[in-house]
């Protein structure tokens, strides 16, 4: 029954990233014409995302403990390093990268117009946010073949 548990809380978490990342947030910028309010309707998804990805590593990290029991010790700190690397692109992501985001667009006001350097950063910040969230993303789904 813990193995089954613990399947379906590596779908859930892996379904949501790609749903976010690679659906939702995707077609709220190619149908709504309002770039801010797509990026803030975005942002809180993202948000969202991040808080479900803890408390999916979470109730992991009790099921791989109780719920293991016929594994191996390296399968067992294999799906430990998966479940660690992905809470750590959330963290790293939402916690580090998320708010230097956040201070660019609260500095360009409430237009939304960047000077061309706060541009040109925030288009790195979002492009290095873009790569951890495709490493989870992948790491997401080698989680779920380690089940």
């Amino acid at each position: 029954m813990l193995g089954k548990l613990r399947l379906l809380v590596a779908v859930i978490w892996a379904g949501s990233l790609w749903t976010v990342g690679y659906l939702v947030a995707p077609t709220l910028f190619a149908t709504l014409s309002d770039r801010v309010l797509a990026g803030t309707i975005a942002g809180s998804m993202f948000h969202m995302e991040a808080l479900l990805s803890l408390g999916c590593a979470c109730a992991l990290l009790v099921l791989l403990r109780f719920g293991t029991e016929g594994w191996t010790s390296q399968r067992r700190r294999t799906v430990l390093a998966l479940i660690a690397a992905m809470a750590l692109c959330t963290v790293v992501s939402h916690f580090g990268l998320q708010p230097m985001m956040a201070e660019l667009k609260a500095a360009a006001g409430p237009g939304g117009v960047m000077e061309s350097a706060g541009k040109e950063r925030f288009g790195m910040l979002h492009g290095i946010s873009s790569t951890i969230y495709l490493v989870q993303s992948v790491l997401a789904g080698w989680l779920i073949l380690k089940q």
